[in-house]
């Protein structure tokens, strides 16, 4: 789950079940009694109706936990981390990093470093596409060291700078336009 109309899905489809739960947040949810193994297959079903899906493997929920971090520190935290990516994954999953990152390896083909700069790098493109914020501004907000690096880092994921792909908006909308 990452995003809040997941997590209200999630949370229909557990009261429809009569299921009570404490808490339901991005990829978990505690669900206060026993699941028997058919409100175990309805609550599956249900949830893949709705594009979601269960996992009930150790591993993959290790995983889809590193995934939601990453995506609540660079989508949801306006503040900036004052430890590194690897110790605060480490401190907040309470696992060794070189094991996350080995399993996250296996699992995903990517690494979390990867990972993490192509969701930073989805993050700019909002907020370019946003027009609210200047390329200096959106630099700060994401935590580069300067616009250089945020250039030069965007450029090698993307193929355009940043302007470009600001422009290449722009003109697809004039194109609109015309018609």
């Amino acid at each position: 789950m990452v995003c809040a109309r997941c997590k209200m899905v999630v949370k229909t489809d557990l009261d429809k079940l009569g299921l009570h739960y404490t808490m339901v947040e991005l990829g978990e949810v505690d669900i206060m009694e026993e699941i028997s193994e058919s409100q175990f297959k309805l609550l599956d079903l249900s949830l893949r109706e709705s594009g979601l899906e269960l996992m009930d493997d150790s591993q993959t929920i290790l995983v889809e936990r590193i995934k939601t971090t990453i995506i609540e520190l660079i989508h949801f935290n306006d503040s900036q981390i004052k430890i590194n990516l690897s110790d605060h994954l480490s401190e907040k999953l309470n696992y060794n990093y070189a094991y996350l990152s080995s399993l996250f390896r296996k699992v995903k083909g990517t690494t979390i470093e990867k990972y993490y700069l192509s969701h930073k790098i989805e993050r700019v493109k909002e907020l370019i596409v946003y027009d609210e914020l200047n390329i200096t501004e959106i630099a700060i907000i994401m935590h580069y060291s300067s616009v250089a690096h945020l250039s030069n880092q965007f450029k090698k994921m993307t193929g355009l700078t940043p302007s470009d792909f600001k422009n290449l908006r722009y003109k697809r909308r004039s194109m609109l336009g015309e018609f």
